[in-house]
């Protein structure tokens, strides 16, 4: 189990990896794994999902289809999964 909160802003979906929900942005950035913000960016983009360049943030549009919201939530799965194994 990943104790990891989903935050929606929005158009915005935000995974900051802790488990504790950030108050702030201060306490958000303090909270923040740069190492693994990295590694879920490189897994996601080798699988054709583009995350925000400077945290791990999926920004979604009118344009953006169930089966973009689908496709974006099972390969963010399969890298938790690997991540836990």
């Amino acid at each position: 189990m990943l104790l990891w909160y989903v935050i929606c802003l929005g158009c915005r979906v935000w995974d900051p990896f802790r488990a504790e929900r950030p108050r702030t942005g201060r306490d958000g950035a303090a909270g923040g794994d740069a190492e693994l913000d990295r590694l879920v960016h490189l897994y996601l983009l080798n699988r054709g999902i583009l995350m925000t360049p400077f945290h791990n943030m999926a920004l979604m549009c009118p344009a953006t289809t169930e089966e973009d919201v689908d496709r974006h939530t099972a390969v963010f799965d399969e890298a938790a999964g690997e991540l836990t194994k």
